[in-house]
Formats: C-alpha cells, structure tokens, sequence
C-alpha cells in the first residue's frame, strides 16, 4: 500500500468552512461539562480521602464512597472503571499535592545544593505525614510511616541483669632475677636486673637487688631477655561459633608465643564477647581478648546523627567493647556521624583501610584513631607521611595480608616449614597445619610489596606517629612474630620493632595504663626470651617462658610453673594425626 492510498485509521481534517458561531457553542457546552465533571470527581475523591482517614486503610467499597459523596452508582462508573482506577487516582492526586508543596520551599531557597536538600527533606517529611494521618498502629500506612523513620514496630520493655563471675588472679609473690630488661618505657633497657610480681601486678622493675623480696619465690633467669606480652591489635582468632569449645587451639598457640593481649577487629558474631569471659575467669587458657564485636558495616544506611547513636548504642550498653570497627559504613557525612556518636558513647572506633586512599586521608582528617590494612599506595609522598604522624592515628599495615603484591605471609611459608615445627603440631590441629603448608603458591622475591609498605610505616613512626602489630591470624601464634620481622623489613630497628609490638598497641586500645611496658603498677604480661631480640628481632621467636597476667607457663608445652605446677589437659586434636602420616612426614623430610 502506498503512503498516498487512505485507510480507515485516516483522521479526516477538520472542517475549514464550519461557522465560528458553532464553535462557540460546542466550546461553551464542553467547558460547562468539564467543571460538572470536576467537581463531580473532586466528590468521589474527597470521600475517598475521608474514607481512608478514619479507616487507615484503602480497605473500602465503592458503596461507601458512593454513600459519602452522596452521588449516584452510575455516576461513579461515569469517571472510574472500578476502585483500581479511584486508588490510582487517589495517589497521583497525592503525589501532585506534593510536588506544589516541594517547588514551594525550593523556590524559597537560591542555593542549588540547599534546594537539592529541602526537596529530598521535604518528600520524606511529607510522606511521613501522609502515612501517619491515620493515626493506629496497626495499620499498612503507619508501619511504612515507621519504616521509613526507622521506627521499631513496638517497643519492648527492657531488663538489665548483671552476672557476676571472680576473674582469675594468682596469689602470691614471684622474682625474675638477672635477665636483661627491655622496659620499653622509653628507650629504658636494665642489663642485669629484678622484675618482681605480686599477684597479678609488676611491683619493682631495675637493677638486681640480691636475697629476698618478703619471702617471694626466686626465679634465675641470669643471661635471658625479658621484654613485654605482645600486643596484637589486629587477630581475628575465630574460634567454632554457636556451642563454644572446651579447649581454643588458636588461644593456646597465640599465648605459647608470647602473644598475651589481642584486639579482634570485626569478630562478626558475638560469641567472642562470652568467649573474652571464660578467659577472664580461668575457664578457658588464652591472651587477653578484646574486640569491636561485629563491624558497623555501610548497610546501616546512617541518615542522621542520631540514627548512628541509636545503633551505636548495642555497642555501648550491650556488647561492652568499648571500641568499634567502622567498615566502610557509607560516604564522609556518614563516616563523621558514627565517630561522633562514638566520641559520645565512649567508643574508640578504628577503620578499614578498603583500597581507597582518599577515603583514608579523611578518617585521619576526622580524627579516627585506628585504621587497619595497608595504604594502597607506594611510596607514601611526605605530606600523607605528615598527616599521618600528626593525626595521631594508629597505622597497623597487617603486612601477611598487604594490598598491592602477594601476601606476606606467603614469603614467610615458602622460608618456614611449619609442618615440622614442634610447638605448631603441639598446638595447632594436624588438618589446619596442612592447609596451610602442605600446597601453597611461590613468588619471586622482587614479587613481594611489603618491604615497600613497612617503608612507609617506617615513614610514619619516626615522623612521630603510630603504628600497630597485627598478624591477622594468618599462622597463628609464629604468624605474629613473622609480621615483626615484615616490620622491620622497612628500616626500623628491633627496638622500634618491639615498641609497635607492646606499648603502642596497648595504648591504640586504652589500656596503655595498664599493658605494654614493663613497669611498677602494670599488669604482669611478659615474655622469657633464651636470646637477645636487640640484636637481632628473629630472637623473639626464642621464647622460654611466658607471663600472662601473673602466671608464668613454659613457652614449649604451657605447662604452668608458677604460683602453681600444672600441665594443660590433653587436647582434642592430639590424636587427629592419620594413621600413617608419622611414616609419610618422615619419609618426605627433605635431608639438610
């Protein structure tokens, strides 16, 4: 068919020859009947409204709205096919409503991100209002009103019950005598000297004082170094959630390697809170265990200040943590009203470093006090090292899990046979030792970024800033020792090394008062070493004898020597080893 033949769908044009007089006319009697049906739909529709205002719902009849407008059934199906086409009607009626409203106040405002705020404030404020009209509870409407203000459906009544269980301390007195002392209160280091313990404390740290402290027991360490429980802020020592073990390898094997206080950032459940307890009250052996609890990750949605205070609250009042991680919870505003909420509630919120350096560069810049994994770039440029340093925050790098290259770790695995360690197959399952070495992938060493990133950390810490030890539980226990020696990969001296492994991990999580130094007054955390770590920062490794909290455990097994002589129970998994694996392993033992 062409474009020239007509069809029936052909709208015909208009008559050019019809008198104006008609067009008049039929204009009058259309207009007149446009008003009629105007106000006539207005009826239906207001009747409607008044309906859904006493109801709170739209869960009326068309006789209902009939009845209200006082108007006919046939003039209902006149303008509607149904209550479908009313209900629509009833919304776009509401949505237009709204609209005057919102160009009203943004009229009001000249500044375009003020006009974008009043509009976005102005919808939610009306929506609200709308649905909060019909005033019950239990209506659709008013739980979308509370949805949206994040309202709780009720609320229930709240009971705070206390449990009170004695924590474990030792009694009685116990001299360390003629060891080399690293203090690290300052650069403080005694050459032949005396730590003497009472209970849980440290009462005198200096020079060899020779005979007797009242009576106290007299422990030779004469040719031995002691410096103080490792500090590891950042260890996810996750132990079998739901029904809680008897025995925790991954405490055990942490404590025999001088590792006595840890700080879990983002446990993501809460059973390490009741785990922390059974630790504190004897029942379970282990370093101290602090944590965040669960991470405040970015689907909380923050649209306020106080929406951040009201979920920070769990933290606070519930979960007792005192410190929270921020995961990447959502943009700059976000992230500035979760640390203000904290500095309120007394929290003391560390990051996660998420591959993003400007995101990083603002948390020093807000004032977070910790941020955890590397920086993704490298070198560090002067102005990032300054900043840094000066913000105050706690840099920990987590060098076996760096960005950038391979793992850490990895290094180390392909440099340490742990299959053959005998304090690893002592405290770690045989099935966890060989998912960790038995295949694993190799690199060539100029693969490797963490030397390049503890540059930077380096950087930081003599510019005068912080930085923390975090082994992440990688490898457990000789895993955090490995992530010293990445430490100092970037420059820094043993000394230094050690001063991030003690005293500024203590003081990243406020308990600088009580941990991470050797002094009167502390807490009597400690490490026996056979060899000189000064000289050498592998020699932490050499562990003899640990303390925690006054109680003093052989390095090799955790058999407790002092105020008590007592062997740890046997262990699940001693017996885990397959049948025949004694043969395979030395068999394939390579010869040296």
């Amino acid at each position: 068919m062409s474009e020239a033949e007509p069809t029936d769908q052909t709208e015909k044009a208009p008559d050019e020859t019809e008198p104006a007089w008609r067009e008049r006319a039929v204009s009058r009697s259309l207009n007149a009947a446009r008003s009629r049906a105007e106000v006539r739909v207005q009826r239906f529709l207001d009747a409607a409204f008044a309906l859904i205002d006493e109801k709170g719902t739209t869960e009326f009849t068309i006789q209902e709205v009939i009845d209200r407008s006082k108007q006919s059934l046939r003039g209902f199906y006149e303008y509607f096919d149904g209550k479908d086409e009313l209900v629509l009607a009833l919304f776009e009626e509401s949505i237009r409503e709204a609209d005057d409203d919102i160009l009203a106040a943004v009229e009001a405002q000249t500044d375009a991100l003020d006009r974008l705020k009043t509009s976005a404030d102005s919808a939610r404020a009306d929506s609200l209002q709308k649905m909060e009209a019909a005033g019950k509870a239990d209506t659709a409407a008013k739980s979308r009103a509370d949805s949206i203000a994040k309202l709780p459906a009720y609320e229930g009544e709240r009971f705070d019950v206390t449990l009170r269980a004695p924590r474990d301390v030792p009694r009685g007195s116990v001299v360390l005598r003629g060891a080399r002392i690293v203090t690290m209160k300052g650069d403080d280091v005694v050459q032949d000297g005396d730590i003497l313990v009472h209970d849980n404390r440290i009462v005198y740290v200096g020079p060899r004082r020779g005979g007797s402290d009242s009576g106290a027991t007299v422990i030779d360490v004469t040719g031995k170094t002691i410096i103080p429980g490792l500090v590891d802020i950042h260890s996810h020592m996750w132990p079998t959630w739901g029904i809680h073990e008897t025995q925790v390898w991954k405490y055990l094997i942490n404590l025999a390697y001088g590792v006595t206080t840890t700080r879990d950032p983002q446990t993501s459940t809460t059973d390490i809170l009741t785990y922390a307890d059974q630790v504190e009250t004897g029942e379970l052996v282990g370093p101290r265990i602090y944590s965040t609890g669960p991470g405040v990750f970015w689907d909380e949605n923050f649209q306020s200040l106080q929406e951040a205070r009201d979920a920070l609250r769990r933290y606070s009042e519930f979960y007792h943590t005192n410190t929270i991680k921020q995961y990447m919870v959502g943009n700059r505003k976000q992230r500035q009203w979760v640390i203000m909420a904290a500095k309120e509630l007394g929290l003391m919120p560390t990051t996660e470093g998420g591959l993003d350096f400007k995101m990083n560069l603002t948390v020093m810049l807000d004032g977070y006090p910790g941020h955890e994994h590397s920086y993704p770039i490298m070198p560090l440029a002067r102005d990032a090292v300054e900043l840094a340093a000066r913000s105050g925050i706690t840099y920990t790098p987590t060098l076996l899990v760096n960005y950038g290259g391979p793992w850490g770790e990895n290094y180390f695995y392909e440099r340490h046979d742990i299959h053959q360690n005998p304090k690893v197959r002592r405290f770690m399952p045989h099935e966890e030792i060989d998912n960790r070495a038995e295949r694993r992938p190799w690199f060539r060493e100029n693969q490797y970024v963490f030397p390049r990133i503890a540059q930077g950390a380096a950087a930081i810490m003599r510019a005068g800033g912080r930085v923390g030890l975090g082994g992440h539980s990688q490898m457990d226990g000789l895993g955090t020792h490995w992530e010293l020696r990445a430490l100092a990969s970037g420059g820094l001296t043993p000394l230094e090394v050690i001063r991030i492994g003690t005293i500024f991990g203590a003081e990243a999580i406020g308990f600088g008062k009580d941990l991470g130094s050797l002094e009167p007054g502390k807490l009597a955390d400690l490490i026996v070493l056979d060899k000189n770590p000064l000289e050498d920062i592998r020699h932490t490794e050499a562990i003899r004898m640990v303390m925690k909290n006054g109680r003093l455990y052989q390095g090799d097994d955790l058999q407790e020597i002092w105020p008590r002589r007592r062997n740890l129970p046997a262990f699940w998994w001693a017996t885990e080893v397959p049948k025949g694996q004694a043969e395979h392993d030395k068999a394939t033992r390579p010869t040296r």
